[in-house]
C-alpha cells in the first residue's frame, strides 16, 4: 500500500499546483509577490479525522530517522564500489585535491598568489590549512612558485576525485546507471518511488535529491499542510527556471490590516552550486518546521509568532548543472564577457562593498563577480524580492541564515574587510556562540565563531602585528548585504560540515546529522529572538524536548564513525563556553 499511497499524494500535489501556480516565470513572481497568506486562529484545535489521517501518513512516508549503513572512510571504500562511469573519468580523472598546512604570513601569502595566478580552484581553508583542487600535472608548476618551506608540506585530501564525486551521487543509482550522473534524472526521481531497507522513513533526505524530485516535494508538502505553508518564488534564474521557496507561518484574519511588521527569518541555500548539503540542510530545516508544528509545542510558537521564509537553492541554474555535467561547479549559468567562462560567483556579486573591479575581475574565475553590482542574475533577483516584501509586503527581516559548506563555521558580518566591526558585535557574537553549542550538543561537532572577513584569512593567529593574508577577498556577499542594506539584525553565513574529509562532496549518511543539528541551531536562533520580542517562553514549552537528541553509536554518519569509533566516549558536555568567550574576547582586543 505504500507505493500506492505516495504514487497518490504525489499525483494529486502536482494536479492541485499545476491549478494555482501560474505557468509564465514573470507572472508568478509578480503573482505570488502580492498573493494573500493562508489564514490560521494561533489556538491549538482537536484534529480533523482527515487530518490525522494525512499526518499518518506523512509519518509513514517520512517518518523517524533510519538507521543507517555503517561505511568505512573514503580510501577504504574505493575498491568496493562499482566501476567509474567513463563521463566521470574523462571529466576528473587526472584531478586532486591537496591540502597545504601552512605556519607563516609569508607562505599562505605566496600560496594564495600562487593560487591566482594559476587560476586554480581553492575548496577551503581554515587556520593552518588549505585545500586546492587541481589536475595532477599541475602540482609541479604550482611549487615551483612556493616557497621550499611549502614543498613538502602538502598532502593528497582526495587523491582520486573521480572515484569521490561518483560516490557524491544517490546510492540508488550507483548500482543501477552505469552511465550516472549526467543527463540522466531516471535513476534520482525514482528515489521517491522505491522501498529502503528502513520502510522509507524519511527516505528524502537518505539520498541527496535533485529539483526534478525537490520541485514535486515542495508542492506535496503545500499541498499537504496549506494552513501553515505556502510554496512561493522569490525570483526567476537566467535560463528561466523558477526559485521556489517556502513561507512557513500562520496568521489570524485581522493580520493583514496590522500596522505591526511581520517579524521573519530568512534561511539560503545553494547559493554555490556543487554545496549540495546546504540545499539538503535547508531542506530539512522546512520539513521539520512543518511537520512538528502543532505536535511540539517550541516549533508551534515559533511559527505562530514568525514567518519562516526557506529557500533550498537561489541557484538552481547551477544545482541542476552540477547533476547533468558537472558536480562541482560553483557559479550561476549566466553569459559572461568570454564565451567559454559562464558563470557568476553569486555570493560576490551582491551590492554592498562589491569589489570585483579591482578583484575577480576574470569570468574564467571560481569566484568571478561579475562586471558590476547585482550583475549576478538570480543575486539580483533574490534582493528585489527581499526589498520589494520590505517596502511593500509589511515583512521585517529578523534574521537571516545563509547555509555553505565546508569547514563548520558560524559566520557574522562584516565579511569585506577586517578593520570595520558590526555595531552590534556583541549580540551577534552571543547568538553565534549559543547555535555553536547547541549543535556541539546534538552530534559532538565543533563549529568555530568568528566573523566572516576572518573566516576568509588562511589564518588568524598571534598578536595584532601578524594578521595573514586573505586567501580571497569577499566583498559583495549576501551576508553584508541583508545586515547592512536591509538592516537585518542577525545575519550569519553557517559552513556546514565538514572540515575537509569528503569538503563538497559530504556522504549521503552525512546529510541527516548535519540537518538536525542545524535544526537545533535554529531553534536556539528563534528562542533567542522569542526572548528578545519580550515573549515569555518557560509557560508555554518545554524547550528541553524541542531538540533533537544525538544519534545512537549504530547510527553515525561516516564522518562521525571516523571521529568516534565505537569504542570511543563522545563529549556532550558542555565544557566549552568559558573558552569560547575568552577566545571572543581576544578576538576583538586584537581587531583593536
Amino acid at each position: 500500500m505504500a507505493p500506492l499511497f505516495r504514487a497518490l499524494l504525489v499525483s494529486l500535489s502536482l494536479c492541485n499546483c499545476a491549478l494555482t501556480v501560474p505557468t509564465d516565470h514573470q507572472d508568478a513572481l509578480h503573482t505570488l509577490l502580492n498573493q494573500a497568506p493562508h489564514t490560521s486562529h494561533r489556538s491549538q484545535r482537536p484534529l480533523h479525522p482527515w487530518t490525522r489521517l494525512r499526518d499518518a501518513i506523512i509519518h509513514k512516508i517520512w517518518g523517524p530517522a533510519p538507521t543507517t549503513v555503517n561505511h568505512s572512510p573514503y580510501l577504504a571504500r574505493q575498491s568496493s564500489t562499482p566501476s567509474i562511469p567513463s563521463t566521470l573519468r574523462t571529466r576528473y580523472g587526472g584531478d586532486m585535491v591537496l591540502r597545504f598546512r601552512v605556519k607563516t604570513a609569508e607562505e599562505a601569502r605566496a600560496l594564495a598568489e600562487a593560487a591566482d595566478t594559476l587560476y586554480l580552484d581553492i575548496w577551503e581553508f581554515a587556520d593552518d590549512w588549505v585545500d586546492i583542487r587541481m589536475a595532477k600535472d599541475v602540482v609541479e608548476p604550482l611549487l615551483g612558485l612556493l616557497p621550499p618551506s611549502l614543498h613538502n608540506a602538502h598532502s593528497p585530501l582526495m587523491p582520486d576525485l573521480a572515484q569521490a564525486i561518483f560516490e557524491s551521487y544517490p546510492s540508488a543509482s550507483i548500482g543501477q546507471h552505469a552511465s550516472i550522473p549526467f543527463n540522466d534524472h531516471q535513476g534520482f526521481t525514482s528515489s521517491l518511488n522505491r522501498e529502503s531497507a528502513n520502510d522509507g522513513k524519511e527516505l528524502f533526505f537518505k539520498d541527496y535529491q535533485p529539483l526534478s524530485v525537490i520541485r514535486p516535494w515542495m508542492r506535496l508538502m503545500a499541498s499537504l499542510f496549506p494552513t501553515h505553508v505556502q510554496m512561493i518564488s522569490v525570483g526567476v534564474s537566467y535560463e528561466g527556471r523558477d526559485i521556489p521557496a517556502f513561507r512557513i507561518g500562520v496568521r489570524q484574519a485581522n493580520d493583514t490590516m496590522s500596522a505591526q511588521p511581520r517579524h521573519t527569518i530568512l534561511i539560503t541555500g545553494g547559493s554555490h552550486a556543487r554545496e549540495w548539503i546546504s540545499t539538503a540542510a535547508t531542506s530539512y530545516l522546512a520539513y521539520s518546521l512543518i511537520t512538528r508544528y502543532g505536535r511540539f509545542p517550541g516549533v508551534t510558537k515559533l511559527v505562530d509568532e514568525f514567518d519562516w521564509v526557506l529557500v533550498p537553492t537561489i541557484n538552481p541554474d547551477g544545482y541542476e548543472y552540477t547533476w547533468d555535467h558537472d558536480r562541482l561547479w560553483r557559479k550561476n549559468r549566466q553569459q559572461t564577457s568570454i564565451r567559454f567562462c559562464p558563470g557568476v560567483d553569486l555570493d560576490r556579486a551582491f551590492g554592498y562593498q562589491w569589489d570585483g573591479d579591482s578583484q575577480r575581475s576574470n569570468p574564467c574565475s571560481e569566484s568571478y563577480a561579475g562586471d558590476g553590482p547585482f550583475e549576478g542574475f538570480e543575486a539580483h533577483q533574490f534582493a528585489t524580492w527581499a526589498k520589494y516584501e520590505t517596502e511593500h509586503n509589511n515583512i521585517r527581516f529578523a534574521a537571516f541564515l545563509d547555509l555553505h559548506s565546508y569547514s563548520q563555521k558560524i559566520l557574522y558580518p562584516y565579511s569585506y574587510s577586517c578593520e570595520q566591526d558590526p555595531p552590534t558585535l556583541e549580540n551577534l557574537e552571543e547568538l553565534a556562540i549559543g547555535m555553536a553549542k547547541a549543535i556541539r550538543l546534538t552530534h559532538s561537532q565543533a563549529y568555530g565563531v568568528t566573523s566572516a572577513c576572518e573566516g576568509h584569512t588562511a589564518a588568524f593567529h598571534g598578536t595584532a602585528d601578524e594578521v595573514w593574508p586573505r586567501m580571497e577577498l569577499n566583498g559583495g556577499s549576501a551576508l553584508d548585504w541583508f545586515y547592512h542594506e536591509l538592516k537585518v539584525k542577525y545575519a550569519y553565513q553557517l559552513k556546514l560540515r565538514d572540515t575537509g574529509s569528503y569538503g563538497f562532496l559530504l556522504p549521503h549518511s552525512d546529510i541527516l546529522p548535519t540537518s538536525q543539528e542545524t535544526f537545533n541551531a535554529v531553534l536556539d536562533l528563534g528562542k533567542f529572538l522569542l526572548s528578545n520580542k519580550g515573549i515569555e517562553l518557560a509557560a508555554d514549552a518545554d524547550w528541553s524536548s524541542e531538540y533533537i537528541p544525538p544519534r545512537p553509536q549504530g547510527e553515525q554518519s561516516q564522518q562521525d564513525q571516523v571521529l568516534y569509533p565505537p569504542d570511543s566516549k563522545q563529549e556532550v558536555v558542555d565544557e566549552n563556553d568559558s573558552n569560547g568567550e575568552f577566545n571572543v574576547e581576544l578576538r576583538r582586543r586584537r581587531r583593536k
